[in-house]
């Protein structure tokens, strides 16, 4: 295998070619046009901000699922408000981008009304990119966090057998006049997206990414997803991914420590994912003014550190995404010929018209 191979051979779709075609499959499947559009939304948004572990490639996986019955196309989410600021959300097996989206809109209507307002969910499915909710939140003025669980990937810190999940965290917050902070990442080294995708790509992956399942470090993309991925800062990264858990899994009623399907893995029941949203006014113990000023003092100050060696600027968590975002846009989105085969393998299946591809950048 050869981690380099690749690097050149891409070929380039508009975001808006992408999302049409996303979204044409899942109509195919019997989601509701207002839900399809959601998941095509979400999917190519990943794929936009560089996050293409999380984008359009996991189609298929989604779709396989929807078909033996595992996810729900067609569900009917209504969050039940326990207190005027925190409401449960019953997923019903639904798409997990269809659940938080419902999710996060429920947390901002509360905080529009009380300043803060936080939703737990259950019974959910994997639900992708975390800032695919932080994004809203922070547009429409609010600060947010985004925690969710998921499957066994990653073990505690001293162990060898895989319980904790790669259990994404997101928070963000508006700006002022400069961008807005948004940290989206996860307490593993790398997400099992990444050992997919090198698997897919017959590439390697550094060493220090995974164990195989004896215990031993590997650069084998296989044998790590018979084993388990590492947490970042060893019994940091295993603390933050327990938090996850309880934030995510053991307040909300899903399944938790390590009970959470496996998408790729089990075939035999829903996934029962959970997640956790906030979002908070940012002038509840300052002025809006005040807030959005001692925002950009902030975002300055880290800018402006003495660069170390090799360093040409200081980016702001959220601020690589975004330009990758506006460069794609432009140019189309990057994709490996072997991502894209498996979707064109699905537009056959389902009478759907081929995703349209170039050669060369769109511009």
């Amino acid at each position: 295998m050869n981690a380099t191979s690749e690097t050149t051979d891409r070929v380039y779709v508009s975001a808006e070619a992408a999302e049409a075609f996303s979204r044409q499959l899942l109509l195919t499947h019997g989601l509701p046009d207002q839900d399809a559009g959601i998941v095509a939304n979400c999917l190519v948004s990943a794929d936009l901000r560089g996050v293409d572990t999380h984008g359009i490639a996991r189609l298929p996986g989604y779709l396989d699922r929807v078909r033996r019955g595992l996810i729900n196309a067609t569900p009917n989410l209504e969050p039940d408000r326990v207190t005027p600021v925190a409401a449960t959300l019953d997923g019903q097996d639904a798409f997990g981008f269809v659940v938080g989206m419902c999710a996060i809109n429920e947390a901002i209507a509360m905080a529009a009304d009380y300043g803060i307002g936080v939703v737990s969910a259950r019974r959910s499915t994997h639900f992708g990119m975390a800032a695919s909710y932080a994004l809203p939140a922070i547009e429409a003025g609010f600060m947010v966090m985004v925690f969710s669980n998921a499957s066994p990937a990653m073990p505690p810190w001293g162990g060898k057998d895989g319980l904790l999940g790669t259990n994404p965290f997101c928070v963000g917050a508006p700006g002022g006049k400069l961008p807005p902070f948004l940290l989206d990442m996860s307490p593993a080294v790398a997400a099992r997206g990444k050992v997919r995708r090198a698997q897919r790509r017959g590439e390697t992956i550094p060493l220090g990414y995974a164990l195989d399942a004896e215990g031993r470090p590997t650069t084998d993309p296989t044998a790590a997803l018979g084993g388990v991925v590492l947490p970042i800062g060893t019994y940091k990264g295993s603390g933050i991914s327990m938090m996850m858990d309880i934030f995510g899994g053991v307040i909300s009623g899903a399944a938790f420590a390590g009970n959470v399907a496996d998408q790729y893995k089990a075939f035999d029941r829903p996934q029962d994912v959970g997640h956790f949203f906030l979002a908070m006014k940012p002038n509840l113990f300052i002025s809006e003014e005040e807030y959005r000023a001692r925002m950009d003092t902030l975002v300055e100050r880290v800018r402006t550190v003495p660069k170390a060696e090799g360093f040409d600027e200081i980016l702001i968590p959220g601020e690589p995404e975004a330009r990758l975002e506006a460069q794609h846009r432009k140019s189309g989105i990057p994709y490996s010929p072997h991502d894209l085969a498996p979707l064109n393998a699905e537009a056959e299946k389902a009478n759907v018209q081929r995703l349209p591809v170039s050669e060369r950048p769109l511009a």
